[in-house]
């Protein structure tokens, strides 16, 4: 039985959109993986780590708060970061429509920080106490000649427990009292 020059040409748009979908994925889940593993193991976030993940045009808004263009990426997710012992970004329900070398993408994520130790005696708790945020992630991947990118990126808090960290930006404790407010 041999295969339709058509057939062979609609078969190969279906595995060229599975790979799309499979890289924008990893992309995602490298994104999200990267931002407990670089601090984590003593590194520092930097422009090597925010040209693997955006565009150097990228918007990114945020429950902290907005960003635009790669300039100044790596050090505003260091001072974001910063602020906890460690953390785990877990992401899911990827929903990825693709439209040529654009796609639009949407995932749900949880999100736990861990307390600095000076955090927690400032507060007169044990140390371990946590931080957790429930969110959506919506924005848009490009393709580039790097393979796939986030050009756009808006995170929005649905839930949290816990308390914030000490210091906190006006755009994150308007979003905590939104939350608290069931806004």
């Amino acid at each position: 039985m041999s295969i339709s020059t058509a057939e062979f040409a609609a078969l190969e748009r279906r595995v060229q959109v599975l790979a799309d979908r499979a890289e924008i994925a990893s992309l995602v889940d490298g994104y999200l993986i990267s931002l407990d593993t670089v601090p984590r193991d003593g590194g520092r976030f930097d422009e090597a780590w925010a040209r693997r993940y955006f565009t150097s045009d990228v918007r990114i808004s945020t429950p902290v708060g907005d960003h635009q263009g790669i300039e100044g990426l790596a050090e505003a997710e260091q001072a974001t970061l910063g602020k906890f012992e460690r953390t785990q970004h877990v992401g899911a329900n990827y929903l990825i429509a693709l439209d040529g070398d654009r796609a639009t993408v949407r995932w749900n994520a949880i999100m736990t920080h861990v307390h600095l130790a000076t955090t927690q005696r400032a507060r007169g708790e044990a140390p371990g106490g946590h931080f957790d945020v429930g969110g959506t992630f919506t924005g848009e991947a490009v393709r580039t000649s790097d393979g796939w990118r986030l050009r756009s990126l808006d995170v929005q808090a649905v839930w949290t427990t816990g308390q914030g960290p000490l210091a906190l930006t006006p755009k994150a404790e308007a979003t905590l009292r939104e939350l608290a407010d069931g806004a």
